[in-house]
């Protein structure tokens, strides 16, 4: 953890001295998405960019970059800037197989069967040791993917389409609620930021999208209110994963793209009624790929029982 921390602290720090973009906005939830780690090791980086004085934090303890001189790159010196250059992020050892491990859960999830794993024979399946595959384990376990069993293991979570839409319910009205608490809090640098990094991508039409979804962390932290952001910090994370898997669709992909840059277009405009239409539009009915699955899933059931009822 201390490596990563260490490799967050620095980036931003980085960035801070000498006035280049930040990544993500200064939230926990954005940060911790955007590096890909737990809250954990973000809390300690930012801990010591208070500390130093790179960040301060007001009394509604919102995040901001100190008023610093910026340093040139060229001119910087070590002792004052630090690694002025970004650094390169730290290799884990897991990050290859997680991604394929991650792609293969998901898609086992969505069969909405409670499936039982073994790590011997699952770390065997991926070619790499157990203590790796209990590693990535662990790690999806925080994620709300996988549920550890006393003396049966790992369970992978089964998707339900009820529950999809229970979670999308208390979703719209907490989001919501938290855009209309923080009309106040929000920033046109952030917002204009955030409208930049959804885009198509200039390379190829056929690439895919860039796709930012640190809005929605962004207005639950500028609400302010610690029920929301208790609540997305515990329910949303298998959503989250279920929601970039379904983002790997490129039709999806695009128009997730295309709904951000208009609720963000709204909220520059300071238009609040067509951003709480676009962001209640877009929490509601962009899950195409789910409905698909959905439907296949009960066709197989009917089938199933059908086929069960003939002689």
């Amino acid at each position: 953890m201390s490596t990563i921390s260490t490799y967050i602290k620095n980036d931003l720090a980085a960035r801070l001295r000498t006035g280049r973009a930040l990544p993500a906005s200064l939230t926990l939830d954005a940060l911790a998405h955007h590096y890909d780690v737990s809250f954990t090791p973000v809390r300690h980086a930012i801990a010591e960019l208070v500390d130093e004085g790179l960040l301060k934090k007001g009394a509604n303890r919102r995040l901001t970059p100190a008023k610093l001189p910026k340093i040139a790159e060229a001119d910087a010196k070590p002792s004052e800037s630090g690694a002025t250059s970004l650094p390169e992020p730290p290799q884990d050892p897991y990050d290859g197989p997680y991604e394929g491990i991650v792609d293969d859960l998901v898609q086992q999830s969505l069969q909405g069967d409670a499936i039982y794993l073994r790590e011997e024979a699952t770390a065997e399946k991926y070619g790499i040791s157990r203590s790796a595959i209990r590693h990535i384990f662990h790690r999806l376990a925080g994620e709300g993917m996988l549920n550890h069993i006393p003396r049966h293991g790992w369970q992978v979570r089964p998707f339900r389409q009820s529950d999809l839409e229970a979670f999308i319910d208390v979703r719209e009205v907490l989001e919501l609620k938290a855009l209309e608490l923080s009309r106040d809090q929000l920033c046109s640098d952030d917002l204009q930021r955030m409208l930049e990094a959804n885009t198509q991508s200039s390379s190829s039409p056929t690439a895919p999208p860039r796709i930012d979804e640190s809005l929605h962390s962004y207005l639950i932290d500028a609400s302010q209110n610690v029920y929301i952001r208790e609540f997305f910090e515990r329910q949303g994370r298998y959503y989250r994963l279920l929601f970039e898997w379904e983002d790997r669709d490129r039709s999806t992909a695009l128009e997730t793209a295309r709904q951000h840059r208009e609720i963000l277009t709204a909220l520059l405009e300071q238009n609040w009624t067509k951003a709480r239409n676009e962001l209640s539009h877009h929490i509601r009915d962009h899950h195409p790929v789910f409905s698909q699955i959905a439907q296949a899933v009960k066709a197989g059931q009917k089938q199933a029982t059908n086929g069960g009822q003939q002689p």
